[in-house]
């Protein structure tokens, strides 16, 4: 099963089904070049890592940013910003044969700790995606996989009811469809919870729970035949509610403000170069089995 999703709403783009259970990301390549248009970003995990893909992608005006497998052969181009922290290079990848052909992409490699994190992107301008973005979205991209999570565990997906094929396409489009509901619903929630929260500016989607509404619809349709509740949105958004089935996460500690200076290592200590959120017109793909 294939999987498009939207990084901003979290809704499913398009969902694909192999019969054969062995089937690799890359016989979903052709449905995604098919389906993206120019101008958007992918965020792909290494299942994709392809480089025909890439070069398809790149001359249809689409974009990526994926990571880099061990070992890969590099021939550097430019340097952008070299330091202990950051590295941001040009480099050219691939061998020239028509199985792999050389693509021209961004390495940007950031060091936490003792471990070094490497990653690819098809922007070849830090001024247009700055190395520290990359590293920020690529990170959402764990996004699809809380969308896997609340399929499968919450929703039962990973459990099949029928041995037909018919019958199994049906179970997938009817659990991503109550999906994208429970989403839309937890948006509904999100935007009629966060006025009324006096220390909150603007509350993001990760604060609220869609597990807890998940299972709190079971509460909503008891006070429903009571004649006490009657739009579910009122209802989750009640203080009362919130506190009794923990709608809203608590609050976390903010972590360190993003760089988005294009050359970080030459606009050090420039507090212009931060903000807190990032970018959105995105898309995540992932093949789950």
């Amino acid at each position: 099963m294939g999987v498009v999703l939207n990084l901003v709403t979290r809704l499913p783009v398009a969902i694909w089904f192999q019969e054969n259970p062995r089937a690799s990301d890359t016989r979903f390549e052709e449905n995604l070049l098919e389906l993206v248009s120019p101008q958007t970003l992918l965020l792909l995990n290494r299942g994709f890592y392809h480089f025909q893909f890439w070069q398809k992608l790149i001359q249809g005006g689409i974009h990526f940013v994926t990571r880099i497998k061990i070992n890969a052969a590099i021939v550097y181009q430019q340097v952008f910003t070299d330091s202990y922290a950051l590295r941001d290079r040009l480099i050219q990848i691939g061998s020239g044969t028509k199985k792999t052909p050389v693509v021209t992409l961004r390495l940007i490699e950031i060091r936490k700790g003792k471990v070094c994190h490497s990653y690819l992107t098809s922007v070849l301008e830090p001024e247009i995606l700055p190395p520290y973005v990359v590293i920020d979205l690529y990170q959402k991209r764990w996004r699809i996989e809380d969308a896997f999570n609340t399929v499968k565990r919450l929703l039962g997906l990973s459990y099949l009811w029928t041995g037909s094929i018919n019958g199994i396409k049906l179970q997938i489009w009817a659990t991503w469809l109550f999906y994208a509901v429970l989403v839309d619903l937890g948006d509904a929630v999100l935007k009629d919870t966060a006025p009324h929260m006096a220390d909150e500016l603007s509350l993001p989607f990760e604060r609220i729970s869609l597990e807890m509404i998940y299972r709190g619809l079971y509460y909503f349709h008891g006070a429903s035949k009571r004649g006490e509740a009657h739009d579910p949105v009122k209802y989750f958004s009640h203080p009362d509610i919130q506190k009794c089935l923990g709608i809203v996460k608590r609050r976390r500690k903010l972590k360190q403000k993003l760089i988005i200076a294009p050359f970080p290592d030459k606009q050090r200590g420039s507090d212009q170069f931060f903000f807190q959120s990032s970018p959105k017109p995105f898309l995540t793909a992932s093949l789950q089995a």
